[in-house]
């Protein structure tokens, strides 16, 4: 799996380069320390995973992720932040950003967090479902919980997971048109805004447990 580091500080990229080393999956295809080497570098070596640090320069992080996204890339980004910023995550999420990690994390969290993304999952540290959970007072309780049928809860697990309704679909045996009618009763007891809470929520709350292999 070809990676890609992208951070302002040198000694930022060499502890993420040994980090990775730990995992023999993983090739580390180049480094990058600025806006311009970044984009450089990904028309060269073409990455499937790409782990962006903090600001570079004058350009930010979100601006870097904008422009690969814009050259039609199927690759994935892992955003690495210090920051516990609710509006910084809900950029992130709008641009669909795959991951997104603390860099306190320790090295074995990266490499989760990897995988998971590589599989097609979104990541999000258990910090950050923590602030954002918590931001939201309206955010659902226990009460509201027990008012989802086993289905209900099925499917909350699935969006937990990172899944699509057609994926969601496809595992359950049921149509698209009934996912999505399920989503939204999940969303309306649950008093959440969108399926990215739900995914949110049904993490902080340990409903769904990855399996790594």
């Amino acid at each position: 799996m070809k990676v890609v580091i992208v951070d302002d500080f040198p000694l930022i990229r060499i502890g993420l380069a040994s980090a990775l080393g730990l995992d023999d999956t993983f090739d580390i295809a180049g480094e990058a320390g600025s806006y311009e080497q970044a984009v450089e570098l990904f028309a060269e070596v073409n990455p499937e995973i790409v782990l962006v640090g903090a600001q570079l320069a004058d350009e930010s992080r979100f601006d870097l992720i904008t422009e690969l996204m814009n050259q039609g890339t199927t690759c994935k980004f892992i955003i690495l932040t210090s920051s516990t910023c609710e509006l910084d995550f809900r950029r992130a999420r709008e641009l669909g950003v795959d991951g997104y990690l603390l860099k306190e994390a320790y090295p074995e969290e990266l490499l989760h967090a990897i995988k998971v993304v590589s599989k097609g999952r979104k990541y999000y540290d258990p910090s950050v479902m923590d602030f954002v959970i918590n931001a939201a007072d309206h955010f659902a309780g226990e009460e509201y919980q027990e008012k989802l049928t086993p289905k209900e809860m099925e499917i909350l697990i699935e969006l937990g997971k990172g899944y699509s309704n057609r994926q969601i679909s496809k595992s359950m045996f049921i149509t698209e048109y009934t996912v999505k009618k399920h989503v939204s009763q999940i969303l309306a007891k649950l008093a959440l805004t969108d399926r990215t809470q739900a995914a949110l929520y049904a993490n902080a709350k340990g409903f769904v447990q990855y399996v790594i292999s």
